[in-house]
């Protein structure tokens, strides 16, 4: 992700989800974007949205709109900043979480006949 991304990202943590307001910290954040960025993203929470949302499953998290294959794989090479075309946020790649696959689990399924078996003891009783 490239610097400026990186930078509205903080930006929007203090501003949004931070409990403490640290101006200074902000103040210095809102030096290293660029202005037409910045005053984009300003319009933006003018209105109460977060300015910069991240991209899961190719689906912008802002408004939950399948965004198009180019402009995913724009954000992959980090060729350019990209807006989402439904909600005009700026979007970003989140980082991708590896999990490890589940071995060896006991199965949970109950056969026809075993279920038919648990009935008709149940019922018997």
């Amino acid at each position: 992700m490239n610097d400026v991304l990186q930078n509205l990202v903080k930006l929007q943590t203090l501003e949004f989800d931070s409990n403490e307001k640290k101006p200074n910290e902000a103040g210095e954040l809102r030096g290293k974007i660029p202005l037409p960025i910045l005053s984009h993203y300003d319009r933006l929470r003018a209105r109460g949205k977060r300015g910069i949302a991240a991209v899961r499953n190719s689906v912008c998290t802002g408004c939950h709109m399948v965004l198009p294959v180019g402009v995913v794989m724009t954000l992959k090479h980090d060729e350019d900043i990209q807006l989402c075309d439904s909600c005009g946020r700026y979007l970003y790649l989140a980082e991708v979480v590896e999990t490890q696959p589940v071995q060896n689990l006991p199965s949970t399924k109950i056969g026809a006949r075993a279920r038919k078996r648990k009935v008709t003891e149940h019922a018997a009783s």
